[in-house]
């Protein structure tokens, strides 16, 4: 039989070991004191442990992600816990170093980080490198990060699927040149337009997002006082929804039957809809179609299972929660 005095050393000589493997694995001290509470059922029961992922952003408090991922984990019965977290623009490397070392499985990025997190990964997708911006990391063994680039195909989703629009043959305009937008360009010129506009405040950043995907003959690109057309589909891909603004665009660029598509998303019509309209668009949606098609795409990255996007948009739509 074991003495209580031998049982108590071998007790704190756990203690003592457990902090530094967690170190190793990338977990903090605080999470394997807290590990080494639960009872020992529970520690070994590795089925039940819930991975943890989060979007981040600044601002991201108003994001729909989290309730999103949840309504995907019910569907596939998948256990998980998803979290919106505010980081520091001027520590974002940081701060995504210190939710790895805390256990986070991933990470869905949002405005303004997106190419920053490019620019961390180890190894990336090609629509990722081609975009120059990522939106998905994954965290691997090691303090490895691998990312993707899932804005372009949700966007191309919800387009085609959800909202049956086609780019094909069509005039389509970008407005902005940031990592929203680079992430959208290249899916849409896989649709077929006649001709894709990239018009950004800063003509220069359009020139180099345009040169950058190979495509001249059908691929330009301008100041945003500069475009003098009407489009097919007007795409706005800047912030300028989230102040309640609307880019400098000349009225002229809608005609009766332009859809506008805003890449943000509100309970309310964005202001670049509600401009949209009052100009005589045929359409005007915002992205909240994108966010759970581009989520549905990071969903399948993390757990290899495709969930299901129109009930979930559904309900969002309607409230519901």
């Amino acid at each position: 039989m074991v003495q209580a005095g031998g049982s108590v050393a071998v007790l704190f000589g756990i203690l003592r070991l457990v902090p530094n493997s967690c170190r190793k694995l990338g977990y903090s001290p605080w999470r394997c004191s807290t590990a080494i509470r639960r009872p020992m059922t529970d520690l070994f029961d590795f089925k039940n442990r819930k991975l943890r992922f989060a979007v981040v952003g600044h601002p991201v408090m108003h994001s729909k992600s989290p309730q999103i991922h949840e309504a995907f984990a019910r569907q596939c019965n998948v256990s998980l816990s998803y979290e919106a977290i505010a980081l520091d623009p001027i520590a974002f490397e940081q701060g995504v170093r210190n939710l790895q070392a805390g256990g986070m499985a991933g990470l869905n990025v949002t405005l303004p980080f997106k190419e920053a997190a490019f620019g961390l990964c180890d190894e990336v997708s090609e629509r990722a490198r081609i975009a120059n911006a990522v939106n998905t990391l994954t965290f691997l063994g090691g303090d490895q990060l691998t990312g993707d680039n899932t804005d372009g195909i949700g966007l191309v989703r919800d387009l085609q699927q959800n909202l049956k629009i086609s780019c094909a043959d069509a005039k389509v305009l970008v407005v902005g040149a940031g990592g929203a937008a680079r992430g959208i360009v290249q899916p849409l010129l896989q649709t077929g337009p006649a001709r894709l506009v990239i018009a950004n405040r800063t003509a220069s950043r359009a020139r180099e997002l345009a040169g950058s995907m190979g495509s001249p003959d059908r691929i330009y690109s301008c100041a945003i006082d500069e475009v003098s057309d009407s489009f097919d589909l007007v795409i706005n891909a800047t912030a300028a929804s989230l102040s309640s603004e609307v880019p400098a665009l000349p009225e002229s660029v809608f005609h009766s039957q332009s859809h506008a598509y805003d890449l943000a998303y509100a309970d309310q019509p964005t202001a670049f809809m509600r401009w949209a309209l009052a100009l005589g668009a045929a359409q005007a949606v915002d992205g909240l179609g994108m966010l759970v098609e581009q989520a549905a795409e990071a969903f399948w990255i993390w757990h290899r299972q495709r969930p299901q996007t129109a009930p979930v948009i559904s309900a969002l739509r309607s409230g519901a929660r």
